[in-house]
């Protein structure tokens, strides 16, 4: 479905993203985290067309998507941040997207806006970032696209309004197979809903996988010793933590922690889990 090869962008002499190499099928749904200036936005809008890529190729069914109405057509995408005319009325806005887009539902978005609540007589300029960004969703989800790019899609949203459009995005990929591409700092909303994620360190992917092979990907165990050692004499590990008599220890699998420490006399020794934020701080920490 989306085919990102070999992609690289620069912005001058600054090489932005670096080889970006990902693979999504249909009717899944793909997370991108990473840190600040990791380059997530720059792929994003490489993926949306909006950016030319120096090198490599972005396909969509075997399709470029750069200059190609055709596929665009097919797209929906989310900013994170507004990119409408602020002195549109919200009613002006639909009515916009129904004469530019021929798979625009009207009876889907009013269906949708029952539940968002949203004023179309309204000027977007009046509405807070969160009901923008409830706007910018529901609009796109009203094309019926076969691709939706997410940039921060739950940004300034209240708990509740969280839910209820992760739950659209669910359902449509369950009852439509669309194919969602999402990058996101909420990584808590990403564990729950996405098959596959990408972290991207310094413009490079530096791991891809499951949402569970990525959190297997490190270990977190506490340990109490019989006799406690010098927290400084303790083996490399990614991470070491002492609270009381516990120790926190995080590293790459529970048998190199368990081999580390077979020198030591052991009370306790057992893994915790780890939630996909954690993963990610620890991946990203043995990287650099």
């Amino acid at each position: 479905m989306i085919s990102i090869k070999n992609v690289t962008k620069y912005y001058g002499s600054f090489k932005a993203i670096d080889d970006i190499n990902i693979e999504v099928e249909k009717g899944t749904i793909h997370g991108v985290i990473g840190q600040n200036g990791a380059g997530k936005t720059t792929l994003i809008k490489s993926l949306a067309g909006i950016y030319k890529v120096d090198e490599g190729s972005i396909t969509i069914d075997n399709e470029e998507v750069y200059e190609n109405p055709k596929v665009k057509a097919k797209i929906g995408y989310v900013q994170d941040k507004n990119a409408y005319f602020d002195w549109y009325k919200l009613k002006d806005l639909v009515e916009f997207y129904q004469e530019i887009y021929a798979t625009f539902s009207r009876d889907k978005f009013n269906k949708y806006n029952e539940q968002g609540k949203l004023d179309l007589n309204k000027k977007v300029k009046s509405l807070s970032k969160g009901m923008q960004m409830k706007l910018s969703i529901m609009l796109n989800l009203s094309v019926n696209p076969d691709v939706l790019i997410l940039d921060e899609p739950t940004s300034g949203l209240d708990v509740i309004a969280k839910k209820q459009i992760l739950d659209w995005i669910i359902s449509e990929v369950a009852e439509r197979q669309l194919t969602v591409f999402v990058s996101s700092h909420h990584l808590s909303e990403l564990e729950k809903i996405c098959d596959n994620i990408t972290i991207i360190t310094e413009g490079k992917v530096s791991f891809e996988n499951t949402v569970d092979e990525l959190k297997n990907n490190v270990c977190k165990m506490q340990v109490i010793f019989k006799d406690a050692p010098d927290f400084g004499q303790l083996p490399k590990f990614i991470h070491t933590e002492q609270i009381g008599n516990v120790y926190y220890i995080v590293a790459k699998s529970t048998s190199y922690i368990e081999d580390a420490l077979k020198g030591y006399e052991l009370i306790l020794i057992e893994q915790i889990p780890m939630t996909l934020e954690e993963s990610f701080i620890y991946i990203d920490k043995e990287e650099k």
